[in-house]
């Protein structure tokens, strides 16, 4: 007597697919969001590096991209605007990355960069490199090593002040709070010290913003993100058990404090190198993560699709600056100004559910 096995079973998010002995579940909008999101990624790309004072048409721009352009424009794209457009890109996908692995590990959708404090900790380094120089020969890299070393020396201190035998989610947001407190009052302190001309330099900084961004900026972050990004997709498989709580990960195996410690890492380095190359550009690390985890339809945010869509968030952004709004303005304010009601909106919906 035969056997014929049945046909794929449709699932609520997704289909098993049987390859022999082999089965797995394929869902599909885990792999049609991240897709769509780089679709568009490109195209705002060729968009933003299209528009400027010398217009560029998108056609143009794709045959200067693969060595098929014109001197002036080879040097307007290539020169001029692709590094700015390849630095939002970089720090937008670092951001959505590091907003995914604190969200997921403390299982709370209010764990960012931002409000863990990790980028003021940036600020700090930056601020403190542009007033205590007094206008001296604090040259490019001067600026995003401080804001790095800033950002490193805060989530350090984060990781040792929540350490217990693991890591609490819970204590990691406490701490993640004090230390944000402490770093802005630190940079009030900086500029009500500062001469006018550091104190307007450092605001401009502090902002976040893509302005006048050179390949010197990119590559760094590059070279950081090959390293950090396939750390961060290996530790997506602890990443699914950890969200079920300490003990269920144990039960199931998991070296609770070297995966803890590796996702916490991880998160801290992608967010310190993505702030030293263009400053705090808030919110996108806060408010990506929940996007992803609403158009896949999963239990906790993407990795893959969470770094797509912060990329496309900052690359777009940066364009309504340049070409929709009536003067240029930093690419951190415009994010802010999304980010900041989205916050409010979090609030108030768990604090409703608190009260039900």
């Amino acid at each position: 007597m035969t056997v014929t096995a049945p046909p794929p079973a449709p699932l609520r998010s997704g289909t098993v697919v049987r390859v022999g002995r082999v089965s797995g579940i394929v869902r599909w909008r885990q792999l049609v969001v991240p897709l769509a999101a780089f679709v568009v990624l490109v195209l705002l790309s060729a968009v933003s590096l299209g528009r400027g004072d010398f217009p560029i048409s998108v056609p143009d721009v794709l045959r200067t991209l693969v060595g098929l352009g014109e001197g002036a424009q080879d040097f307007i794209v290539l020169e001029l605007r692709a590094p700015r457009i390849a630095v939002g890109l970089l720090v937008g996908l670092a951001l959505g990355v590091a907003g995914a692995l604190f969200q997921t590990f403390a299982r709370n959708p209010l764990a960012s960069p931002d409000t863990l404090g990790i980028t003021m900790g940036a600020s700090v380094g930056a601020v403190a490199a542009i007033v205590l120089s007094s206008g001296s020969a604090v040259a490019g890299l001067g600026i995003p090593v401080a804001a790095l070393l800033g950002a490193l020396l805060v989530g350090v201190l984060l990781f040792v002040l929540t350490w217990r035998a693991g890591i609490d989610g819970y204590r990691l947001v406490l701490v993640g709070i004090a230390l944000w407190s402490v770093n802005t009052a630190l940079v009030d302190w900086l500029l009500t010290n500062a001469e006018i001309y550091d104190a307007a330099s450092a605001y401009v900084w502090i902002t976040g913003s893509l302005n006048a961004r050179t390949w010197d900026n990119a590559l760094p972050l590059a070279l950081a993100l090959a390293v950090l990004l396939p750390l961060a997709l290996a530790a997506s498989r602890s990443l699914a058990v950890l969200q079920f709580g300490d003990d269920t990960a144990r039960g199931l195996g998991v070296r609770l404090p070297l995966a803890q410690t590796a996702v916490v890492l991880v998160a801290i380095a992608c967010v310190a190198f993505a702030v030293s190359a263009a400053g705090p550009i808030t919110f996108v690390a806060l408010v990506v993560p929940q996007i992803a985890v609403r158009l896949t339809g999963g239990s906790r945010p993407p990795l893959l699709a969470s770094g797509l869509l912060g990329a496309a968030l900052v690359v777009g952004a940066d364009l309504v600056t340049r070409t929709v709004l009536p003067e240029a303005l930093p690419v951190g304010i415009l994010t802010a100004v999304l980010g900041a009601p989205y916050l409010l909106w979090l609030l108030v919906r768990g604090r409703r559910r608190s009260t039900v």
